[in-house]
């Protein structure tokens, strides 16, 4: 607004000197003509054409000048330059500035021609500040701006900031690892170990941001790893990042900023049978002859650990109501823990037979996940420690199975105290075509404490 009035006052002043003023001058000196001549100067003034014409005159003359300064102000024109980065100047090792905007915007107000060129030379631009005879504590500082362009305003925003500076401190931190992207390796591989270049860092800033330090975590990105497989590679300038306690990323400077890690990559997998279990009551009288199966193994990958512990991989194939030979195309779940399987699908037929019933008579009771280094269990009476046991299958898979191939159990988990129990017997067999079923219904557990022992 300053400006615009400034420019009206200096039009005004302008139109005073060179158009009010001399038409005075014309004029006043016009009338003492007028009247030194009489009344024939007086008839050529007053003619119409006369009037015309001094009319077109100044018209043309206020037009002009008009024209020259409008064009002036049409010409004016600003171009904003975004996200200039901002420097500053003090000592780096010794202190720790916040508050110092990262970047500002700078607009550049004048003419075109001249707003054009300083386009040009946007890029040597710098806008800093000097900080270098602050000393701890809360200020308030300029921001500068070197002179691009001569007859063009640059104005900053914002030009000013408020700053604290802190007295750097460091520390030494142990460095950790966090896995990024694990999900996209080959479900086949698995990281067997990671081994990063040095154990400890130095972390650096303000006092209060270092105490907030939690730990620094080298972020190992799977998908920076080029065409990962089973061995050991290394992935270099791999960044460190230091969290606070709430897993929030705290700002202080990391030395070193990355470190290189081995990457020991696996293959684990175990080759283990599958076995078929059917779910479900056959139609009345009816049992499964046999069980065939296009997949008698199959090879899983997966941590060793679960590996180990996995003995095979069940495949539930749903019998309700079945009467006649049948064949299944299944999908086959993968346990827990394993990532993949050599096969994801298996074809089962089932071929079915009339059912019979065979007793298995004297089949010793056990007990199952009672706390031994407190309690013993045994049977009530000699009638309680063997049970009958009833089979139901084909002619073929019950004449086929023994006494050794059924066992029956107590369990006792929950039983944490002395007494006599009435506890329900389960009953088993290794032959999952035929049905087991105990005649004894439940036994009679005699629990007692075991004497001098340490509780």
């Amino acid at each position: 607004m300053k400006k615009l009035e400034r420019f009206f006052l200096s039009v005004l002043s302008f139109l005073d000197r060179i158009l009010i003023t001399p038409i005075t001058k014309i004029i006043i000196n016009l009338s003492g003509f007028i009247k030194d001549n009489g009344k024939g100067l007086e008839r050529f003034v007053n003619k119409k054409e006369t009037l015309i014409v001094l009319s077109l005159i100044f018209a043309l003359a206020a037009f002009a000048v008009i024209e020259h300064n409008s064009n002036m102000i049409i010409n004016n024109s600003a171009e904003i330059l975004y996200n200039q980065p901002v420097s500053a100047e003090y000592n780096e090792e010794a202190y720790v500035i916040e508050g110092l905007p990262e970047f500002v915007d700078v607009t550049m107000v004048g003419q075109r021609a001249k707003l054009y060129l300083a386009k040009q030379h946007a890029s040597n631009l710098k806008i800093s500040v000097d900080l270098r005879d602050l000393s701890v504590g809360k200020h308030r500082v300029a921001l500068k701006i070197n002179q691009g362009v001569s007859n063009i305003d640059y104005k900053i925003d914002p030009s000013t900031a408020t700053i604290v500076v802190y007295e750097k401190v460091s520390e030494t931190r142990e460095l950790n690892y966090d896995i990024l992207h694990r999900d996209s390796l080959d479900s086949k591989l698995v990281i067997k170990n990671i081994d990063l270049s040095r154990n400890d860092c130095i972390i650096k800033g303000a006092e209060y941001k270092i105490s907030s330090v939690a730990t620094v975590k080298a972020l190992v990105d799977i998908n920076n790893i080029a065409n990962p497989k089973a061995g050991t590679l290394t992935l270099k300038n791999i960044p460190l990042i230091a969290y606070d306690a709430s897993g929030n990323i705290v700002d202080v400077e990391i030395v070193p900023g990355t470190v290189d890690a081995n990457i020991e990559i696996s293959s684990p997998s175990k080759t283990i049978p599958v076995k078929i279990v059917p779910v479900g009551e056959l139609a009345f009288g009816k049992s499964i002859k046999s069980m065939e199966s296009s997949l008698p193994t199959i090879t899983v990958y997966g941590d060793q650990d679960v590996l180990d512990s996995l003995e095979y991989v069940p495949i539930n194939v749903d019998v309700s109501g079945l009467s006649t030979n049948k064949e299944f195309n299944l999908n086959i779940e993968k346990p827990s823990g394993i990532r993949d399987m050599s096969s994801k699908t298996i074809n089962v037929k089932i071929i079915i037979d009339d059912e019979i019933t065979r007793e298995f008579s004297g089949i010793q009771v056990t007990t199952i996940n009672l706390d031994t280094s407190k309690y013993s269990a045994q049977a009530g009476s000699k009638e309680d420690s063997t049970v009958t046991v009833i089979v139901k299958g084909s002619a073929e898979v019950v004449n086929a199975i023994t006494e050794k191939d059924i066992s029956a159990v107590v369990d006792l988990q929950g039983y944490n105290a002395p007494g006599e129990y009435d506890v329900e017997v389960k009953v088993n067999g290794t032959d999952v075509k035929a049905s087991y079923e105990s005649k004894t219904k439940k036994v009679k557990i005699s629990i007692k404490r075991l004497e001098n022992r340490d509780q």
